[in-house]
């Protein structure tokens, strides 16, 4: 059971982890399944069948663009993602979302334990 509660709220936010991980440079799809996994534990461990959905749609909604790489020193052409200047303002938008909702969780977790640590006595 709780590889699916774990599984719905990956989904919320991993196109917020995306666009962090492009803000700053481009990237190929491998170095980003790396530093997902890297900077977010197992918790991230992406699969290329979860990240490039996720690309695709981000592209589709032109906050990542996608160019290839020339062949360089015998390593193929690669294909990077970079972030679009239409990207960036959504995802300083979607990062002020997710505050608000993560300040609205801890507020109401917070409550909730207060709550029922009283209807036990405890406080």
């Amino acid at each position: 059971m709780q590889e699916k509660y774990e599984r719905q709220m990956k989904k919320g936010v991993l196109d917020m982890l995306v666009l962090r991980l492009l803000l700053e440079e481009k990237k190929y799809g491998y170095q980003l399944i790396a530093e997902l996994r890297e900077k977010g534990g197992d918790i991230f461990g992406l699969k290329e069948g979860t990240l490039y959905p996720i690309l695709y749609r981000l592209e589709d909604d032109g906050l990542i663009e996608s160019r290839w790489s020339e062949a360089e020193n015998r390593q193929p052409p690669r294909k990077y993602y970079l972030m679009t200047d239409k990207g960036r303002t959504a995802f300083k938008e979607i990062h002020r979302v997710w505050r608000r909702i993560v300040d609205s969780v801890d507020g109401l977790m917070e409550q909730s334990s207060g709550m029922a640590m009283e209807e036990r006595g405890k406080i």
